[in-house]
């Protein structure tokens, strides 16, 4: 039991964590992910990388600051400019917010694929399951006949009319090899990680330092906003976006442990 004897370690069912809880959102995610293990759309190693996420998110006082969100309405910009965005999905993302993803690309017009590190084709379709019984339509990864130059695992598999053809890619809590390897293939990586200081969102041109169940239905708030604007109107909420001081400012509030200035 945790410290509230309301709140099992493992509830059946997510409603039994009462929203009131102040580790409400942790024991969410916790359910989530262990759910997501249990269904093989998780791997056991992304238990582990849920909980160094974990760690990051309490030092960042649990909430979106202003930088993630300025970075999130960022994204939304690229998404909606881009001539073919794709959201990347792996087995964390899946179990944790795999109705927002679907959201999102609805907004967004924008594909959703399946890439995974721990690549079997039962996970793979597992996963694409999951996302249709979330109110996907279509979901790619399954093909995988082309592959992302410089990569020599699974992870380089990607579709050629998905993530290979696409401009822009949402790649939340990426390897860092792949943020680069997408990076150098020219296409613009909007990245979703609580370590401002990893590899992938030192790498994307858009990185937003937020928990994923908050950052994605934030890009897709902002999306909604900026649906009507002009094409001049979003290259300039692109232009204004500030990557360099949003990585410092998530340190910065890492690193003082989630104190605002």
């Amino acid at each position: 039991m945790t410290d509230d004897p309301q709140v099992p370690v493992a509830p059946e069912d997510e409603t039994e964590i009462p929203e009131s809880h102040p580790r409400y959102v942790s024991l969410l995610t916790r359910h989530r992910i262990e759910r997501g293990v249990e269904k093989d759309i998780t791997s056991l190693q992304g238990l582990i990388a849920e909980g160094r996420g974990e760690a990051f998110d309490y030092l960042l006082g649990e909430e979106t600051t202003e930088s993630a969100d300025a970075a999130a309405r960022a994204a939304a910009a690229h998404l909606l400019l881009a001539r073919h965005p794709v959201l990347s999905v792996n087995g964390n993302v899946a179990a944790l917010c795999p109705g927002e993803l679907v959201e999102l690309a609805e907004v967004v017009d924008a594909d959703l694929e399946v890439n995974l590190f721990n690549h079997t084709e039962a996970r793979i379709e597992a996963i694409a399951e999951h996302l249709r019984e979330h109110g996907a339509t279509d979901v790619k990864g399954l093909t995988a006949d082309a592959r992302i130059p410089g990569l020599d695992h699974a992870r380089a598999k990607v579709d050629a009319d998905g993530i290979y053809d696409a401009d822009v890619v949402v790649v939340p809590l990426e390897d860092g090899d792949r943020a680069e390897a997408l990076g150098e293939m020219g296409k613009t990586e909007i990245v979703v990680d609580l370590n401002p200081l990893s590899r992938s969102p030192q790498m994307a041109a858009v990185p937003i330092v937020d928990n994923v169940l908050r950052a994605i239905p934030n890009i897709t708030r902002h999306a909604r906003e900026l649906r009507e604007a002009t094409r001049e109107e979003l290259e300039a909420v692109v232009e204004e976006f500030d990557r360099e001081a949003a990585l410092e400012e998530a340190e910065r509030r890492i690193r003082e442990g989630g104190r605002e200035k």
